[in-house]
């Protein structure tokens, strides 16, 4: 058994962490180890991977948009340089938000798109968009001050926060007063049983229930107390036709330290 710093104990894990699962450290792929046609250039069409999230009838509730290409497959997009990760958010959100439409992408839903620290803390951009657009903070983000800082200013102006891939690391724990939505892979909850899923709702965020692939899963997280559900016993990632990004997407004015109300273009 381990015990975590919040006084919660989980069950210790049967086996060794999955191969795509993602753990601090990370050791970052350089620039150069991921093909250049991989990285999204400026105004280039981009693949999108598109999935929603349901209720347990199936009903989509939101939908979660990520970056797709060859290298993305090999290499998760999370261990890339930063700054390649960057390109690839802001490639998403182009799509998603300018082309298209997220009225057209998300059917009208929330889209949940990954962010990276640069989003957070203020340094890029977000659509002007909150109330449809859901900020992912993956387990490779750091969570510093002045991500804490960044996240709360975001919500302020209506932005939500989604916790991916919660398994109770230390950054995770401290975003949870920030969260609207904390996700789950169904085995980390078949891993560290109920007191899991309770730390993630002691705050009120919803939970989802992440990588269902059976229906026996999607059951056991419902008794278990979900109530958002992603995976493919209840629809698969689909790849959307690109999309080349022909405007500036309006974006959110939000406060940030010192400089008064900033409103940026991407």
């Amino acid at each position: 058994m381990c015990t975590l710093s919040s006084g919660v104990t989980l069950a210790a894990p049967a086996a060794a962490p999955r191969a795509h699962r993602r753990r601090h450290p990370l050791t970052q792929v350089t620039p150069q180890a991921v093909p250049g046609e991989a990285v999204p250039a400026p105004g280039a069409r981009i693949p999108v991977g598109r999935q929603p999230i349901t209720s347990a009838d199936g009903t989509p509730q939101a939908y979660e948009f990520l970056y797709r290409s060859l290298a993305s497959e090999r290499v998760g997009v999370d261990r890339w340089a930063a700054a390649q990760q960057d390109l690839a958010t802001s490639a998403v959100l182009h799509s998603v938000f300018a082309d298209r439409g997220v009225v057209t992408a998300a059917g009208g839903c929330p889209a949940f798109v990954n962010v990276t620290r640069s989003f957070l803390v203020g340094a890029l951009p977000l659509p002007a968009d909150p109330a449809r657009l859901v900020l992912e903070v993956v387990e490779s983000v750091q969570v510093d001050a002045e991500v804490l800082a960044g996240v709360a200013r975001l919500r302020a102006a209506g932005f939500r926060i989604a916790v991916d891939d919660f398994v109770a690391l230390p950054d995770q724990v401290r975003l949870l007063p920030y969260a609207d939505y904390v996700k789950i892979d169904h085995r980390d909850v078949v891993r560290h049983g109920q007191p899991l899923v309770d730390l993630a709702a002691r705050h009120g965020a919803r939970l989802v229930a992440e990588h269902l692939e059976t229906t026996a899963a999607l059951d056991a997280c419902i008794a278990a107390g979900f109530s958002l559900f992603q995976g493919d016993v209840l629809a698969p990632t689909v790849v959307l036709p690109g999309a080349v990004p022909t405007h500036a997407i309006q974006t959110q004015a939000v406060p940030t330290h010192g400089m008064g109300t900033q409103a940026v273009t991407a």
